[in-house]
């Protein structure tokens, strides 16, 4: 027989894949001496084996399950379904990683008729009724599957007839009406005997992995198969935060979540149960309130969770129940934090020793670096204009957003699909909300507080949030809200502030983020770790600014296009495509060579010192001249004004526009093989770059300069541009600079030794190599199926977003094995946007690249991608959060 359940005694708390999160931190907590209720866990491996049987519990769990009741029965003194000495349990869901909110919960099970009776004699009668009741609606919405409001509208009826503001205000005979109703709706479905109700319970909870706000929560968040494979469930003796106002219940974080300030951070219900702080059913009190009301339990609650952190090396996020004036801990997790908060802690620990510096690394993904470059509202604008917020709440997670008000998530997700920015407003928002925090910019509630299931979520996925603006009053049927006399309808925009929890109507500007110190303190950590070097993508002096500030350690990809396009310099090189020899080219070109020369110098004074690769022209000439349509329109307007001098210039312009208009531009005449039969632009081109090298000398300013060759196939191609285009030029001006190649072709990669004897460098241009590979056009893809694609199961992610490791993947391991052969010293590096992905970015670490080149904004992701995949290679633990 497997063993499928464990006891708190017989449990590892490393054993996380088995136990589950929460079941590992319960018996990490009880191992540890902490005041945890006693209980026992029965594991992830039970819930595959239900679903290997068709959603049938495995033969023997019950017994197993029994077994345990009976260890847990001995510890709590108490008997399961004993009306004379009740024993009640929750029972819970617990994924090896954290799904916060996305999976089911059932409290005080085991209670009925009966017991309810022998309950209220034994405590008093409003408390056991509170208790029948909570169970009641969680049994029905969660075992069987009605909908909550029915529930919630008779406790809300029965609330406003006693003139209750809160559960709290009821009576016993007020829940005696309640549960008389609630027990009406369920009928024979509720079953009486107690093991009944846990039999049915497990499923449920078993059943919860598979819902599909779950199945979604674990596709959002990339958690595959081999992270967690199903979930385990928590079968816990109950201790109750409602037995009255000494009793409470509560959440807290180590430190705080949204700022990393290493204070206790929280909330509590008074005379509440756990499920009324995550669900903001009321809007709880501070820590800092219980601080002040019961310094001796603060001081208790304080102590026990620094210890936790330091034996986890984490911020903990901890629930807690004090039971008449005692107190127990009933969950502890990693914190989900804002980025602010993940790298302010990671590198505080390391200060105070809790962490290295490679542990704090690890501690830190990539999406928190981009995190903390979220926009802020430009409070100057804020200033200026006199604008006012129409209402405040809880500042839950960073970054300001701006969009149209949205009052339930499938609208939100219906209109993000057709190009729209919304916020999703909600008095409290449920698990089954999940994919409307997805599509939505940001999250507004009039309900909840810090810990409530709004909040963590945003925090999780990385959505501004602000709840608890209890100023809203919200109308989900007539679909808006009022603040006063103000009504916001759907479809109004909105911004919010979850910075300062600041609501206003209408779009308010947004400014960039202050970095804090410890921001570039870890990415110091992080440059003294990686191997591979990383460079930015740029198009102007402003990108390059950006990218060295972030730490760039050159630039990877200069594009040159955007030169060209800027209407004074458009008109000339207009002039070099209708050209109709080379001599008439030329003399263009010299026109361009100054406005060329500028913009280069402009970007070499920003990377003085360092190394800049220059991409040579790439697209076809066509996109530079106005469409076939533009000027059939334009010419007709000039026949109408019988301008027949302009009749004939747009007429010899739509010629050429016809004479160069090919049936697949993006595979057609551009890149190296414009350079073969026009050499003369690249000739311009190089003459333009040399010049401004040589007035950068001039200011006593140096740089490295490469020259990169697009779009090439065959090692030839390099030759004849470098003698017929670039050498010359560089050996007349007597400038030094390294000549390679977009590595971007299917063929580059497979003749790659070849073309290394020509080239002194290599860039992977994955964006076209994607495309080749696939035979997808980038363009037309994300339109057209790539959401079939992903919605069927034939592609396991946007292959335009991150590299596809078995095809566009093996091409470049052949061409760096291939080209490495040819020329050992041969630099390699990847410029596509798959430059600035972690997962590509590991990738590139595995075959040998020697550097990744990202856009700006991504320069500081790279920096610590690259670290995390040396600490990978070193068998350095990542903690799952």
């Amino acid at each position: 027989m497997k063993k499928l359940v464990y006891t708190y005694d017989e449990a590892d708390p490393r054993n996380r894949k088995l136990l589950g999160g929460k079941g590992a931190g319960l018996v990490l907590m009880y191992k540890q001496g902490l005041p945890v209720p006693p209980g026992f866990t029965i594991t992830t491996e039970a819930c595959r084996e239900f679903y290997r049987r068709g959603e049938n519990l495995p033969e023997d769990l019950m017994d197993q399950v029994r077994e345990a009741m009976r260890w847990l029965e001995s510890k709590t003194g108490k008997r399961f379904g004993d009306p004379s000495n009740p024993l009640l349990v929750s029972v819970r869901s617990g994924a090896p990683v954290s799904m916060p909110g996305m999976m089911d919960t059932i409290l005080n099970l085991g209670i009925n008729d009966e017991i309810v009776e022998s309950l209220a004699k034994m405590t008093d009668e409003r408390f056991a009724y509170d208790v029948y009741r909570r169970f009641l609606q969680m049994f029905g919405t969660t075992v069987l599957g009605l909908d909550r409001k029915i529930f919630d509208d008779i406790l809300e009826e029965v609330k406003a007839r006693r003139g209750a503001k809160t559960d709290a205000d009821l009576t016993a005979e007020d829940l005696k009406e309640v549960v008389r109703r609630y027990k009406e709706v369920l009928g024979d479905r509720f079953p009486q005997d107690p093991w009944k109700q846990l039999e049915l319970a497990i499923e449920a909870v078993f059943r919860s992995w598979n819902s599909p706000r779950a199945v979604y929560y674990r596709k959002a968040n990339r958690i595959t198969p081999d992270i967690a494979d199903g979930t385990a469930v928590n079968v816990v003796a109950m201790v109750y935060g409602n037995m009255g106002w000494d009793s409470g219940t509560g959440v807290l974080f180590t430190r705080d979540p949204a700022t990393g300030e290493n204070v206790l951070y929280g909330e509590f219900l008074p005379n509440a149960q756990g499920e009324d702080v995550v669900a903001g059913i009321r809007t709880p009190k501070s820590i800092e309130d219980l601080r002040r009301e019961r310094p001796d339990l603060y001081r208790q609650l304080y102590e026990m969770a620094k210890k936790l952190e330091r034996v986890k090396k984490e911020v903990q996020d901890i629930e807690f129940t004090i039971e008449r004036g005692k107190v127990y801990l009933l969950q502890t997790r990693n914190g989900k934090m804002t980025p602010l908060a993940r790298v302010r802690t990671a590198v505080d620990m390391v200060r105070e020793g809790l962490l290295t510096k490679e542990e704090a690394l690890a501690r830190v993904k990539p999406e928190h670096i981009t995190g903390l470059l979220y926009p802020r509202i430009d409070e100057r604008y804020v200033r200026e204009k006199g604008i006012e917020p129409v209402a405040r709440g809880l500042n839950a997670s960073p970054g300001a957003a701006t969009g149209r008000a949205v009052f339930d998530a499938d609208t939100a997700v219906e209109w993000a699909e057709r190009g729209e920015k919304v916020i999703l407003v909600r008095e409290e928002t449920k698990p089954e909300d999940v994919h409307g925090f997805y599509s939505a910019q940001g999250i507004l509630t009039s309900r909840g507080g810090m810990t409530s299931h709004a909040s963590v979520v945003a925090r999780a996925i990385g959505k501004p949030a602000v709840v608890g603006a209890e100023d809203i009053r919200i109308d989900p049927e007539r679909r808006e809200f009022r603040i006063g006399d103000l009504v916001v309808r759907e479809g109004d925009v909105i911004t919010i502030d979850g910075f300062t929890g600041n609501v206003y109507l209408g779009e308010i500007p947004t400014a960039k983020s202050e970095l804090p110190e410890e921001f570039f303190e870890l990415l110091r950590w992080a440059d003294e770790v990686r191997r591979l070097g990383v460079r930015a993508n740029a198009d102007t002096p402003e990108d390059a600014r950006i990218a060295r500030e972030f730490g760039a350690e050159g630039i990877g990809l200069l594009r040159t296009e955007r030169m060209f396009r800027q209407p004074e310099r458009l008109e000339i090189f207009q002039r070099v495509i209708m050209a109709e020899d080379k001599e008439e080219r030329r003399e263009a070109l010299e026109q361009l060579i100054p406005h060329l020369r500028k913009d280069f110098l402009e970007i070499f004074r920003v990377m003085e010192g360092l190394k800049v690769t220059v991409r040579l022209f790439d697209p076809p000439l066509h996109e530079f001249l106005p469409s076939t349509e533009e000027l059939l329109e334009r010419i007709c307007e000039a026949r109408l004004q019988g301008d027949d001098e302009e009749v004939r210039r747009l007429e010899s312009v739509l010629k050429r526009v016809r004479e160069l208009r090919e049936a697949n531009p993006m595979m057609g005449h551009r890149g190296v093989r414009l350079g073969v039969t026009n050499p003369e632009i690249y000739e311009a081109q190089t003459r333009a770059i040399a010049e401004a090298y040589l007035e950068l000398r001039k200011e006593g300013k140096d740089l490295q300069l490469q020259i990169m060759i697009p779009q090439v196939c065959d090692y030839r191609e390099i030759r004849y541009v470098k003698e017929h285009a670039i050498k010359p030029v560089l050996e007349e001006l007597g400038v030094g600079a390294a000549i390679g190649t977009m590595i971007e072709v299917v063929r580059a990669c497979l003749t790659a030794d070849k073309i290394a004897e020509e080239a002194e460098f290599f860039s992977f241009g994955t964006n076209d190599l994607t495309q080749g590979t696939f035979t997808f056009s980038r363009d037309d893809v994300e339109n057209k199926f790539m959401h079939d694609y992903l919605e069927k199961g034939i592609l396991d992610f946007d292959v335009f977003q991150s590299l596809d490791f078995d095809g566009v993947g093996e091409l470049m391991r052949i061409a760096v094995e291939k080209g490495r052969s040819a020329n050992p010293e041969l630099e390699i590096g990847i410029c596509g946007e798959h430059g600035g992905d972690p997962r590509s970015i590991e990738f590139c670490h595995r075959i040998g690249l020697d550097y990744v080149s990202a856009s700006p904004y991504r320069v500081p992701v790279a920096r610590l991608a690259a670290a995390h995949a040396v600490l990978r290679e070193r068998g350095v633990e990542f903690p799952a959060y």
